[in-house]
């Protein structure tokens, strides 16, 4: 590889995989010095991946793949490291005369613990640690109430998100008409999946595409999972190979509906930052004294899509198969696992996280606790779903449930492992009871 004898910055992609509409590689590539791309697998993270053929780590290499192949044709390379973030930056440090690092700003706990380690080892090598606004509209301490507290009921929240958004906070930052000023260097092979430690899986990248006849309908089809009534742009969200910024301003021109699924978003990321917490306890303290059954046998049956309710099944099924379940039919499993087997929701957001192509911390705690009740702006604790009816309703000619559950018309098939009168019955008391004694 060309040895650069030159300053250069460097900017360090995380969850922002794109070279378009990019604020903090925008700024990068108008430092007028050699812009050196970045990515690191962090080992850190990997090495609590049990199912080394996961869909995500394959999904972020296709992407890094193609990225490199579009940063060669105009004479520059991706640098892809493995291992631990620091020793990563101690080795580039030796290497290169770095002035900068530039990078998008990431609000999970474990993320900012790391990147205040990457700044302090800079800050002591007289290296810049730059940080950007990129994946969302507004940060956790923007939206806030008079007071400067942060809201913890969405409906407040959105008003005053909406009441700020402007034409600024759309704007594109082009990075990509910036490309010439990425470093000029020789081709760097990125390391395949098994030097990484995993392995080739069934999922194949296709870039992001706005289908906006589905946005226009969002309200009628969103709740249907038998059809494409939904976006399915969330998993392009969650890794940044599409602007947030893109989509509301198709969003705020389209559809009001489906630009409050994108503010949901925000203000589950600013309630990790505000509670961090609540990674492992309900945002509602008293809610951690609920008495859970925590069957492992119908945890399995759940998680196996076995319970003998087929709307239920279904989505297990598709989220085992596909790594992606429907909205509706994820908040339909939430409630069943935690009202009608009383089984403890941080089992089944363990269970997501290790699935879901989208998985987002804070999107899938959020959730997690609303369906148990014991979040912010959650449901009440005596809101079970009846699947039953739920079917009626969202899949009345049973077109999901039998493009899932194969053996739906079967002898093969299960009887439900719980009644549904009975599990209701029994969740209430044992809610009740946890709530009230604390």
């Amino acid at each position: 590889m060309t040895k650069i004898n030159k300053p250069i910055v460097v900017f360090w992609f995380r969850r922002d995989l794109r070279l378009e509409d990019n604020a903090g590689l925008y700024h990068a590539l108008q430092s007028e010095m050699p812009v050196l791309p970045l990515f690191i697998f962090d080992t850190e993270i990997l090495s609590q991946l049990d199912d080394k053929q996961d869909r995500r780590v394959d999904l972020i290499h296709q992407v890094l793949c193609k990225m490199s192949q579009t940063l060669e044709q105009i004479g520059s390379t991706l640098i892809v490291k493995v291992g631990k973030p620091l020793e990563v930056f101690q080795q580039l440090t030796s290497e290169y005369e770095i002035k900068s690092v530039y990078t998008n700003r990431d609000y999970e706990p474990n993320a900012l613990k790391r990147d205040k380690v990457i700044e302090n080892y800079l800050k002591a090598k007289n290296i810049v640690f730059q940080t950007y606004k990129d994946q969302v509209i507004f940060e956790w301490n923007e939206v806030l109430k008079s007071n400067g507290e942060p809201y913890i009921i969405f409906t407040p929240y959105s008003k005053v998100w909406k009441a700020n958004l402007g034409e600024d906070n759309c704007k594109s930052f082009n990075s990509e008409n910036w490309v010439e000023n990425f470093s000029k260097t020789d081709k760097q092979a990125i390391p395949d999946l098994t030097e990484i430690g995993f392995q080739k899986t069934d999922y194949l990248y296709s870039p992001p595409v706005l289908n906006e006849n589905v946005v226009l309908t969002y309200e009628e089809t969103r709740n249907l999972p038998a059809i494409e009534g939904t976006t399915g742009l969330s998993t392009h969200l969650r890794f940044g190979t599409i602007s947030v910024r893109q989509l509301v301003a198709k969003a705020v021109t389209l559809n009001e509906q489906w630009l409050n699924e994108l503010i949901w978003r925000e203000f589950f990321m600013s309630i990790l930052v505000h509670f961090p917490y609540i990674v492992n306890a309900a945002f509602k303290r008293k809610y951690d004294s609920i008495e859970w059954r925590n069957n492992e046998t119908e945890f399995e049956y759940w998680c196996k899509g076995k319970t003998g309710y087929p709307i239920v099944d279904a989505g297990m099924r598709q989220l085992n198969e596909t790594g992606w379940m429907h909205n509706r039919v994820r908040m339909i499993v939430a409630s069943f696992l935690t009202k009608h087997l009383l089984i403890d929701w941080r089992w089944g957001e363990a269970y997501f996280a290790s699935k879901l192509l989208d998985y987002d911390l804070s999107a899938n705690n959020g959730n997690w606790q609303w369906a148990a009740g014991c979040g912010c702006d959650a449901a009440p604790y005596f809101r079970v779903f009846n699947p039953t009816e739920q079917t009626k309703k969202f899949d009345p000619e049973l077109k999901y449930i039998r493009k899932w559950v194969k053996d739906f018309d079967s002898l093969a098939y299960p009887q439900p492992i719980v009644e549904h009168a009975f599990a209701r019955n029994r969740a209430l008391e044992v809610y009740k009871k946890g709530i009230n004694d604390n």
